[in-house]
């Protein structure tokens, strides 16, 4: 059903792969990570610029609010007319409110293909079919070694099966680790602190569109609900798909301090144009002008 994003992300992986392996070998846990990690600055680095338009659309909405607040009192009993004037409020000052849907469902994209390809190495489980769906008919460890998985052939299927990161297999979750619990929890451990404490720093930095119910909610989510779901994800998440969800919430949290950076630097040079305009009043008409000293 999702083919048309499980194959370009394991394009993109399997590219990065046979980069990586050149140096460390296919079946290198490191070299697996690093084709993680640049799969994210692959997908991430194309949504910069997305990115950077919808934190200045939300800036801009946030400077409108009083505007907004007004209309919405002006019209509370005409919705039609409160609708059409929001609507041309937005479009005078180039404010787009789906703009943010399009780097968040890219990156959920990319998020759930990566964990569907990752998870389809290893099918002699009972969860082989989609990314929440399960099969009776799971593969011997045999079949499922000489078996391709999307783009990757089976000698590199084995190469992963035989990955290890710190001693735990890539495959590996926390909860389903057993015997090799100790050396999952060296890897799984760290990595689901960093995002959940990357999770909590990004919503910190958000500035708050509007100062309602609906957005206090959503703050409360970011700040506490969500890093918590972080938490839980590295207990039940592969190693390597708890790695890309690491490095993605750190991407995002710089990426959030640098674009705020950006925005403030930019509101502050509008504010000195601003001011240099307004001491640049020309004299009135008849008036002698005045001459300053060198």
């Amino acid at each position: 059903m999702l083919d048309f994003v499980y194959f370009p992300v394991s394009a993109a992986l399997w590219g990065w792969h046979r980069l990586f392996a050149v140096a460390l070998g296919s079946a290198h846990g490191l070299g697996w990570l690093l084709a993680v990690l640049a799969l994210i600055v692959t997908v991430r680095a194309l949504l910069v610029m997305p990115a950077l338009r919808q934190a200045r659309s939300q800036a801009s909405l946030r400077a409108l609010q009083p505007r907004i607040d007004s209309i919405r009192r002006t019209h509370r009993d005409d919705s039609r007319a409160q609708a059409e004037q929001l609507r041309a409020l937005h479009r005078e000052h180039g404010v787009r409110l789906l703009a943010p849907m399009v780097p968040m469902l890219a990156q959920a994209l990319v998020f759930l293909g990566l964990f569907h390809v990752l998870r389809s190495f290893d099918r002699t489980g009972t969860f082989t079919v989609g990314p929440f769906t399960s099969t009776d008919q799971p593969l011997s460890v045999e079949d499922n070694a000489a078996t391709a998985n999307y783009l990757f052939g089976a000698p590199e299927v084995g190469a992963f099966l035989e990955a290890r990161l710190f001693g735990a297999p890539l495959s590996a979750t926390l909860t389903g680790a057993g015997e090799l619990f100790a050396a999952v929890a060296v890897s799984a451990v760290p990595l689901a602190l960093i995002a959940a404490l990357a999770t909590h720093l990004t919503a910190r930095m958000t500035p708050v569109v509007a100062d309602n119910g609906t957005a206090g909610l959503m703050r409360m989510l970011s700040l506490w609900v969500f890093p918590v779901g972080a938490l839980i994800g590295g207990a039940i998440l592969p190693v390597v798909v708890l790695a890309y969800f690491a490095a993605n919430a750190v991407w995002t949290c710089a990426q959030q301090y640098l674009i705020r950076r950006k925005l403030d630097a930019e509101a502050t040079a509008r504010e000195a144009l601003v001011r240099r305009a307004a001491r640049a009043v020309p004299p009135r008409p008849g008036a002698k002008p005045v001459r300053r000293r060198k």
